[in-house]
């Protein structure tokens, strides 16, 4: 049999496409010059399929894929998705599916070293609130017993362990990465211990306002601490090799849902909104790294050549489409969206889309991210260039709510929807393209009379996309709002729709029943 130099263990099925995480990361070791193995979505309740490829030289990389796997599982009440009567889905991943994947890998290649990444690692390798326990738990780090945790976009970071263990040295310098250790290194500054969030939810918020990924933390649980290395800054030259290298793009019939897709072109990486609600901050990071121009237009041209390709490139864009260009980096922990040296003009993203339309072969580019409406207001020429060539008869808006308490607690609502849906339906009443919207109830904050103003408004709205209800996901500010019904930053009281009852409520009334 033959020894690979890496193993993947994954919770997706494996496409060879910059969208795909365990895509990403092959295509990365591969031009590094390892060979990969590829175990995707393994049959957990028997051993053969982690038999099927022996022990890798270097290590296993585990990763539950690109969702968490509890989130894949249940649905915002707990009911399992496999059961759900309107929308049957099984993910056939197990629960907790990085712990399943690493204890089964450990029980069955006890010297092999076992690396793990992903959104399920990285919003969980602290001390965390989990929702479908109902529990404080520890860090995964020790909960799956692997020697590694890599937070956020791994590539610098799994190249850089590959090149470690090749040359028989230790893992305990590398950024965007989290070890065990029975010490902490001097710079390092210390989270409340495991114990002490447990034990107290005032001590729960003090830790919760700590997190950064620009810093270098430590936690301890029991007599060990687990050493978080501050994250790699990813620079545009980084992204641009990343995203230039050949991916096929050939979709198996495994992932049909991946051929809406296959055409897509990611322009930056981060987000600097700040939502509270969202994981991205701590995962991608709160700045925005945009690719060249370059590098963008050399993988359109190349997408053109394509057997399948027929003119359309399904989606240009990031986690917001329109922050592309607005890389900043004067202030340590983000580029705030408020932030005064922000460059909002759009003039760099409307300078690419022009250049890119031109491309010889291209019919179409959409713009099917969705975008910020607070950052487009500051540039009508945008929303005009995006109405008149890049929207797909809607264009998608998260408000999330019109509450300004509710939208306070989310760190949303900086900008003027009133405004911004004005100037939109300005540039779209000839062309008949409309707003697709998105919203959330029962976020912490949230009544019965939040959710009736809510209500009030959406009946002025013509286009709502989707409502969901609110899912405490590790390490956000609002799952610590939720955990402890205090805001973190006043530890004021915060009122918070416990039940199951009251939130299906609040979903209710926003349709009239």
């Amino acid at each position: 049999m033959k020894q690979y130099d890496i193993i993947i263990v994954t919770g997706d099925y494996y496409v060879d496409h910059p969208l795909s995480v365990a895509g990403i990361l092959v295509k990365v070791l591969e031009d590094k010059g390892y060979t990969v193995g590829i175990i995707e979505k393994p049959d957990w309740k028997t051993d053969k399929d982690f038999l099927k490829l022996g022990a890798p030289r270097l290590f296993f990389g585990v990763t539950s894929g690109a969702v968490d796997s509890m989130l894949s599982n249940y649905t915002p009440l707990k009911k399992k998705r496999s059961e759900d009567k309107n929308s049957p889905y099984d993910s056939g991943i197990p629960d907790r599916a990085v712990i399943v994947y690493c204890n089964k890998l450990r029980q069955l290649f006890k010297s092999s070293k076992i690396v793990i990444g992903g959104i399920e690692a990285s919003m969980r390798r602290f001390t965390h609130y989990d929702y479908w326990d109902n529990a404080v738990r520890k860090s995964i780090l020790l909960d799956s017993r692997a020697d590694i945790l890599v937070y956020g976009s791994g590539e610098y970071q799994i190249a850089k362990i590959a090149e470690k263990l090749n040359d028989y040295k230790n893992l305990d310098d590398i950024e965007g990465t989290c070890i065990i250790s029975k010490e902490v290194p001097k710079d390092f500054t210390i989270l409340p211990s495991h114990e002490a969030v447990s034990a107290d939810k005032k001590i729960f918020c003090k830790m919760q306002v700590m997190f950064s990924n620009c810093d270098n933390l430590a936690q301890k649980t029991g007599d060990r601490y687990v050493l978080q290395h501050k994250m790699h800054d990813y620079t545009a030259k980084e992204l641009d090799y990343v995203y230039g290298l050949n991916y096929s793009r050939d979709i198996p019939k495994t992932m049909p849902e991946f051929k809406m897709v296959q055409f897509s072109v990611v322009t930056h990486r981060g987000c600097i909104g700040d939502c509270n609600f969202c994981s991205l901050a701590l995962h991608q990071g709160n700045k925005i790294i945009s690719r060249s121009e370059g590098s963008i237009l050399k993988e359109i041209e190349s997408l053109t050549k394509h057997k399948d390709f027929k003119g359309y490139i399904d989606d240009l864009g990031g986690p917001s489409a329109n922050m592309y260009g607005m890389d900043c980096g004067s202030c340590k922990d983000s580029a705030c969206i408020t932030c005064q040296n922000l460059d909002k003009s759009h003039s760099k993203l409307i300078s690419l889309l022009r250049k890119a339309r031109k491309i010889k072969g291209i019919k179409k580019i959409f713009v099917r991210s969705g975008v910020r409406y607070d950052l487009a207001l500051a540039s009508e020429e945008y929303i005009k260039e995006l109405s008149e060539h890049h929207i797909s008869g809607c264009l998608k808006i998260a408000p999330e709510h019109f509450s300004k308490d509710v939208l306070k607690l989310m760190n949303k609502g900086t900008g003027d929807f009133l405004k911004f849906k004005s100037t939109f339906e300005k540039h779209n009443k000839e062309k008949r393209q409309s707003l697709k919207y998105y919203l959330m109830t029962a976020h912490p904050g949230s009544t019965m009379g939040h959710a009736k103003h809510l209500a009030s408004e959406m009946k002025k709205l013509n286009n709502v996309e989707s409502v969901q209800i609110f899912t405490p996901t590790p390490m956000t500010v609002s799952t610590c709002m939720y955990y402890t019904g205090l805001d973190p930053n006043t530890l004021e009281t915060v009122y918070v729709p416990y039940t199951y009852n009251e939130k299906k409520k609040q979903k209710n009334i926003l349709f009239g029943s």
